[in-house]
């Protein structure tokens, strides 16, 4: 069994990705998981060649059945869980009038049910680690846009403030189990998901996924007394309420 592992959601590019090379290099065993399989596996095998001990779980986050089974995945493999990475996210925008209900629908359940139905079924393990160690760890990756309501993201923002709501209230409850929770609010990320940004924010100028890889490290190493409710990342001089 290794010594401590961590499962990450939406690990496929981007953000997931970056968090799930900042704890494999610190000696994290990983699962990682992903909805398109060709791109996980190659993500996977990055990873491999990086030395980082990692399984690949295909999943669909929109499905409950596939969402459970990247747990039962996880514990079947290493048999604990010391850090939960609930990444997986998809905004699609639209003016109020034209939002279709598909989309509505896709956001509620990816953004936020997926969420939820995994901090649900991580937290036997995270229990145990945190009885073990007192410092298990919960990441909900939410968005500045849960900071404050965004024309044409309506939606996304909407469930990037439930995060960050759920967020605090998984603290208020399981926090005196050795299980800390802390929401990441990024404004635009250089990942596939903001490409339709870029002819407004430069890639280069972005946040770069490493820095949130670098503060999920860091929140595993302040002491076992210190919680983080919340980080936000804006880019220099941006106000806290823009993307």
């Amino acid at each position: 069994m290794a010594e401590r592992a961590a499962l990450i959601t939406g690990a496929s590019s981007g953000i997931g990705l970056a968090i799930a090379r900042a704890l494999g290099g610190d000696g994290y065993a990983l699962t990682v998981s992903a909805r398109r399989p060709g791109k996980l596996e190659s993500a996977t095998e990055g990873l491999r060649t990086d030395g980082i001990e990692v399984q690949s779980v295909t999943a669909n986050m929109t499905d409950e059945e596939d969402v459970v089974g990247i747990f039962a995945r996880h514990r079947e493999a290493y048999g604990r869980l010391d850090v939960l990475v609930n990444n997986a996210g998809v905004g699609i925008g639209a003016p109020l009038e034209e939002i279709q209900t598909k989309h509505l629908d896709m956001q509620l359940e990816v953004n936020l049910r997926a969420l939820i139905i995994g901090t649900r079924e991580g937290l036997p393990l995270l229990r145990e680690a945190g009885a073990e160690h007192g410092k298990a760890l919960i990441v909900n990756t939410a968005s500045i846009a849960g900071k404050g309501g965004q024309a044409w993201l309506s939606i996304y923002a909407a469930t990037k403030a439930a995060v960050l709501n759920f967020t605090q209230s998984t603290h208020h409850e399981v926090g005196s189990a050795g299980i800390q929770c802390t929401a990441l609010a990024p404004g635009f990320v250089d990942t596939p998901m903001t490409e339709f940004a870029k002819g407004q924010v430069p890639a280069e100028e972005m946040i770069q996924p490493a820095d949130l890889g670098e503060a999920v490290r860091f929140l595993l190493r302040t002491s076992r007394n210190c919680h983080v409710p919340e980080i936000v990342f804006t880019r220099p001089g941006e106000r806290l309420d823009t993307p």
